[in-house]
């Protein structure tokens, strides 16, 4: 059972969150929390009974909020719901990109783990992507190619390879502002 909300319980939280965008689920301590926020691990704990209860706690209204999205989503036409899903979706992502960066870090860190230079190679590759272009437009842009084809390639989407990477080469230049034709 979750305790009543005090001022030192959101202070944990903030400070959780922040670390954990900055470190890391697993490279975060309840210690770490402990100290940035000045107090002791034991009134941590009296708040919340471990750093997964923590977490739990930071990505529910994310997922409220993701909830609510699919609902509002649900009582739309198609051509009313492809701008809905975008902004909305971006909305969401924008407003809680800690928690987003809290998800997607776990990734970086188990590429650590096995040697890999992910940050090296992933900035060498948003220079190609954007033609070493410096302009948030182009980098945004880069970075929304890295991370969909990501999530593509991840998502069990039936369709053959072939056609899978046909749609993904198009929709990243798409995105890109390349001419795909």
């Amino acid at each position: 059972m979750a305790r009543p909300p005090t001022p030192l319980r959101a202070q944990i939280l903030e400070s959780a969150l922040g670390l954990f965008a900055a470190h890391g689920f697993r490279g975060t301590s309840l210690q770490d929390i402990a100290s940035e926020v000045g107090c002791s691990k034991a009134s941590l704990l009296y708040h919340f009974t471990s750093k997964d209860a923590i977490l739990s706690e930071l990505l529910t209204p994310a997922g409220q909020a993701l909830a609510e999205l699919d609902e509002r989503l649900s009582t739309l036409g198609p051509d009313e719901a492809v701008m809905a899903a975008v902004t909305g979706f971006i909305d969401l992502s924008v407003r809680f990109k800690r928690e987003v960066k809290i998800l997607f870090g776990e990734v970086l860190t188990l590429t650590g783990h096995l040697g890999l230079p992910l940050p090296e190679v992933t900035e060498r590759l948003l220079d190609a992507l954007t033609g070493n272009a410096t302009a948030p437009r182009a980098r945004v842009a880069a970075w929304m190619v890295i991370g969909g084809v990501f999530m593509t390639s991840a998502t069990a989407v039936s369709v053959t390879d072939d056609v899978l990477r046909a749609e993904m080469v198009r929709g990243a230049l798409r995105t890109l502002d390349h001419r795909t034709d």
